[in-house]
């Protein structure tokens, strides 16, 4: 993972709710889910409003990913 988007997830998991946090060590798949999906939209949203060198590099990961 490029060093930037890694420092950016770090930066978001750092500031991610407790509820969240907490809801990603269930056994409950459902909650699991929840937690996770909440997760990734903050993820996105950072990588969204991340300066434009950062958006290229991630642009090209999510096509990989894809």
């Amino acid at each position: 993972m490029n060093g930037a988007i890694n420092q950016l997830v770090l930066s978001v998991l750092a500031r991610a709710p407790q509820w969240v946090k907490q809801e990603m060590l269930s056994a409950d798949p459902i909650v699991r889910a929840r937690a996770e999906e909440t997760l990734a939209a903050m993820i996105s949203s950072a990588l969204d409003e991340s300066p434009a060198t950062l958006q290229i590099t991630c642009t090209s990961l999510r096509t990989e990913l894809d």
